[in-house]
């Protein structure tokens, strides 16, 4: 595989992620606005929000050409 495919895997995994991301920011919006009783839930998909951000991060910072100086 070469490197203009691999940035094209990267870019759709990226995209993936920030859609994931979103959604789940909605999920939780609604849950914490109803008072929904099961804060475990809640505290997971808070959980797993953050470790989406922290890949997403990560994904842009390979996205980033290396400048070589």
């Amino acid at each position: 595989m070469d490197q203009i495919e691999d940035e094209q895997q990267l870019k759709e995994w990226l995209v993936r992620l920030q859609l994931e991301h979103q959604e789940l920011d909605v999920t939780i919006n609604h849950l914490t606005e109803s008072r929904h009783h099961d804060s475990m839930r809640i505290q997971r998909l808070k959980h797993r929000k953050l470790k989406l951000k922290d890949a997403i991060h990560k994904i842009e910072s390979e996205l980033i050409p290396d400048l070589d100086a």
